[in-house]
């Protein structure tokens, strides 16, 4: 009998595959069309684990089931290289960083091809290739000379607001900017020269310069966004971050904010994506209200912003965030040195981090008080870091009966707390419903909530105490990054203003550089350049763009990869358009998925693209899960203390390589020694068996816990399409998985008994013949199961299915081609080398599989003619019978109790009744 032989089936297979072009894409103007994307990858040294292939697997599962029902499907890959581990191993060792980045795809692209995917590689796309940047210097370049009008909702050439400027000034013209411009006349802006105006249009574009305050990470040499800094640390290399002022570029999302939050009604992603967007977003509906400070000296007003106008008169503390303007000016001398030391503590924890940490109150009190404007008595003003300087004014007021941030910082401090709005449940407070009965509140007692907030906002306005006003906690989004490793600016600056470089002498490219590292006067790495300026001597930009600026478009050039002309031709987007269906992490959401929609809207602005949601829908697939080992360090030492030992000494935990470690938790104590040259001295404190014994928890998997498998071990063992279809047969795609090799095995096995389906010890041949009706149910039920299990991303049952299915027709003896040729074009998706070396060779198709149709189930199959019904005598089954469905009660009856297996208990006794429970069992009582 022929053996399965995994590998050799699988290389000989991929290589056919490449050398047919099998996969190759191109616009089928007859055919529906499919686009599939997998979230661009960043190709690390470390290479894959089989945690990041529960994505690409699904995807490529749903591309050959889409191609299999006649689709024209997009299936892409490429990488996201521009990145810091690059840049930072160039400044370690002075390779260029493309060299690394090269090494690293080709191990990506060699794991990835080992598994059989389904990629169009003729597509492939890298974010470092300067024909590829040449595209995002060039859509930078339209954000540089683009603004924002509020009145059309779009974005608009510059040229287009210049001529504006010319004919009426800028007095009529609504445009989205930070701060409102200084307006002048169409004569005025004649008159100006042209540094003058270009400082101007400064204020008006959607790319442009600002002084802000950025996470600074000094040994990086660079600033770092919110979401890479984590407890005041970068998330790359654990390196301190700190808070300061910088100049810097910045992209106005800000002016898109209400299009962001409406695009998330049309477009199928996971509640909780959209959810974490709208709150990234924070659009908050309220009032700016102005409270004055009390005591001799000079008086300050504070203007502080609440959603919650009508619980005024329950503010019982004011507080400013760490950078407020007043927050080291404010505070009387007795509390300045306090003040000073708290503010220089927490001023370098990111937004993302306070915002998390809000539940454990900190503050500082400034000594000074600010007055109530309808009551006059004395309000305490304080100083916290659950305040954001960004969000509202950066000072809110206190009112700690009605917002739960309040309560907690006022029960730490022993403030104040007064209720203004009646709970009918009389629940604990804080009491946050907008529901209710004002109380305590002078002229608003009585009123709903609803009521009183509006009759606050007319009593402010009309005492000139405060105006209504919408916030948004997104800010503009800091584009500079002050390193190598990144896409050139396409700027020069003249008279120390920035210009944008035409499109022809795009790309930019990065030039040679001696080292990496910022220059000797602090300045980013590109000041090392010899000659970095234009043709006519102008200087360059020497800051690159961040990580995501070639992920926020990408999704545009795999439809039309090798244009040297547009970043995408109308033909190809207007056939593609928006990606179907997208899979990667939910770790992107406020990142990643956040700028891809913005530049999507600004590219549908300006009318380069015809959709303005880049992911029709998303599925975020759950991590990956492993078995991780921990050995106990005495801190200080050497030396490591065995598990049930650890608590006798002060030790810190460490992973170490589940490979050094057995299946008892008993660690390889020479194995270990070698593993790491530092530790090849270590000393152990054993257990008294003499072992050492090793913690152990179920954690991600994660190169940094030790605890990863690499593809290419379980492909060298079991082969692609074991590792495949283990990975789908372990959970439901979007939940979190835990990855045990012993359970790999029964995959496998499965794929054995698939393979004698075909190759049986008995050498039947094959049958021609109409197959049996037995065997049509049995494929037909497994085609509707199998077509509705992909089409709702259940791929374990779909496996679960497909391993009964195969026990079905195993225990059937089933011979007949008909049959066996469509299961296997329901296993292709799943395990494709198999089902192709099945197809061509044991059924001896010619074609490929690929070209191979999904099958149609026949409802008439479906339907059972007859049950199996449990006979039981006073409830204990004694056989099975299988009846017709067309069988009465009254006959079902008869015939139970004239079967042999049921007359010998029947013997002697006398039958009460019999119970006929339809298509489920029969129960006669005696």
């Amino acid at each position: 009998m022929k053996m399965y032989h995994p590998q050799e089936i699988e290389c000989k297979w991929q290589k056919y595959w490449e050398d047919q072009k099998s996969y190759h894409t191109s616009i089928a103007s007859d055919k529906p069309k499919y686009y599939i994307l997998d979230m661009f990858p960043y190709p690390s040294g470390e290479g894959l684990h089989v945690g990041h292939l529960v994505g690409y697997i699904a995807t490529d599962i749903i591309a050959r089931y889409k191609r299999s029902k006649g689709y024209a499907v997009l299936h892409p890959m490429g990488f996201d290289a521009f990145g810091l581990p690059a840049e930072q191993y160039a400044i370690q060792t002075g390779q260029h960083p493309a060299i690394t980045t090269a090494n690293n795809i080709q191990r990506y692209q060699q794991q990835l091809h080992k598994l059989g995917l389904s990629y169009d590689w003729d597509r492939a796309i890298t974010t470092t290739d300067p024909q590829y940047y040449k595209w995002t210097q060039w859509i930078f370049r339209q954000l540089f000379n683009s603004w924002y009008d509020i009145r059309l909702q779009k974005a608009r050439p510059i040229a287009a607001l210049i001529t504006i400027f010319q004919q009426q000034g800028n007095h009529q013209v609504d445009a989205y900017c930070d701060k409102s411009p200084k307006l002048f006349t169409a004569q005025e802006w004649q008159q100006m020269n042209e540094e003058a105006q270009q400082t101007c249009l400064l204020a008006y574009r959607l790319a442009f310069l600002e002084d802000t305050l950025v996470n600074w990470c000094p040994e990086l040499g660079t600033v770092l966004a919110n979401e890479e800094v984590k407890d005041g640390f970068s998330e790359r290399g654990g390196h301190p971050v700190v808070r300061k002022q910088m100049k810097q570029w910045s992209l106005r999302i800000t002016a898109y904010a209400d299009r962001l939050l409406a695009g998330l009604q049309k477009i199928n992603w996971p509640t909780s994506t959209k959810e974490m967007q709208r709150n990234w977003i924070g659009k908050s509906t309220g009032a700016e209200i102005q409270f004055t400070t009390t005591g001799e000296n000079t008086q300050h007003t504070i203007t502080a912003f609440t959603t919650r106008p009508d619980t005024l008169f329950g503010v019982t503390f004011l507080v400013l965030a760490p950078e407020h303007p007043l927050a080291t000016t404010l505070c009387t001398p007795a509390y300045a040195t306090a003040a000073t030391q708290y503010i220089t503590t927490v001023i370098n924890r990111s937004e993302r981090e306070r915002l998390t940490t809000a539940h454990k109150a900190t503050g500082v009190f400034t000594g000074v008080y600010a007055v109530h404007p309808f009551t006059q008595q004395p309000i305490p003003i304080w100083i916290s870091d659950y305040v954001l300087a960004n969000y509202g004014t950066g000072a809110i007021m206190g009112v700690p009966a009605h917002d739960s941030r309040d309560y907690t910082f006022a029960t730490q401090f022993q403030l104040p707390i007064t209720q203004v709005i009646a709970d009918p449940s009389d629940s604990e407070l804080p009491y946050e419903t907008k529901e209710g009965v004002l109380m305590h509140s002078d002229f608003l007692n009585g009123l709903s909530v609803q009521a009183a907030t509006q009759t606050m906002l007319e009593k402010l306005a009309a005492l000139k105490l405060g105006t209504p006003k919408t916030t948004y906690r997104l800010r503009n989004a800091i584009f500079s990054r002050q390193r190598y490793w990144g896409e050139p600016f396409p700027i020069y600056y003249k008279n120390t203003l920035p210009h944008s470089l035409p499109t022809e002498e795009l790309p930019m490219a990065l030039p040679s550089l001696d080292s990496y590292k910022p220059t000797e006067t602090g300045e980013p790495p590109l000041g090392r350049a010899l000659d970095w300026k234009t043709k006519d001597g102008y200087p360059l930009e020497l800051n690159t763009m961040p990580g995501w600026a070639g992920s926020s478009w990408y999704f545009f050039r795999y439809m039309d990869p090798h244009n040297r002309s547009q970043f995408v031709s109308p033909e190809a987007e207007s056939y593609w358009q928006a990606v179907d269906l997208y899979v990667g992490g939910a770790e992107h959401t406020t990142g990643h998925l956040l700028y891809a929609r913005f530049w999507t809207k600004f590219l549908h602005d300006l009318g380069y693209v015809t959709v303005d949601e880049p992911f029709q829908q998303m599925i975020h697939q759950g991590m990956m899960q492993s078995k991780s080992n921990f050995v106990y360090r005495i801190k200080g030492t050497k030396q490591f203390v065995s598990y049930h030992l650890r608590e006798q000494y002060e030790t810190t935990a460490m992973h170490v390589a589940t490979a050094l470690v057995d299946k008892d938790n008993v660690l390889q104590l020479e194995a270990f020694q070698n593993w790491r040259p530092d530790l090849k001295d270590a000393t152990f404190i054993l257990e008294e068996d003499g072992q050492y014994i090793c913690g152990s928890e179920t954690e991600k998997m994660s190169k940094s816990k030790f605890n990863a498998i690499t593809p290419d071990d379980v492909i060298n063992q079991y082969g692609a399409d074991t590792l495949r279809l283990y990975t789908m047969f372990l959970g439901p795609l979007e939940q979190a998985k835990l990855w045990d090799m012993h359970g790999i095995e029964g995959v496998h096995r499965f794929l054995i008994k698939t393979w004698r389906l075909f190759y049986p010890t008995s050498g039947v041949p094959f049958s021609t013949d109409s197959p049996d009706e037995a065997a049509q149910k049995i494929i037909h039920q497994t085609i509707k199961k199998i077509g509705e299990d992909i089409q709702r991303y259940s791929f374990n049952t779909a496996v679960s299915n497909l391993m009964i299915c195969v026990n079905d027709l195993t225990a059937l003896g089933c011979r007949h081609r008909h049959v066996l040729g469509k299961f296997l074009v329901l296993l292709a998706p799943f395990a494709p080398h198999l089902a192709e070396e099945l197809w061509q060779y044991a059924l001896g198709n010619e074609a490929s599989i690929l070209a191979a149709p999904f099958p149609e189930y026949d409802e008439a199959y479906l339907q059972e003619s007859s049950c199996e019904y449990p006979i039981a005598i006073n409830g204990k089954v004694r056989t099975k019978i299988v009846f017709p469905l067309t069988m009465t009660q009254e006959q079902i009856e008869t015939a139970a109790i004239a079967h042999p297996d049921i007359t010998k208990w029947l013997e002697g006794k006398t039958i009460q009744k019999i119970v006929v429970v339809p298509q489920k069992m029969v129960n006669i009582v005696v």
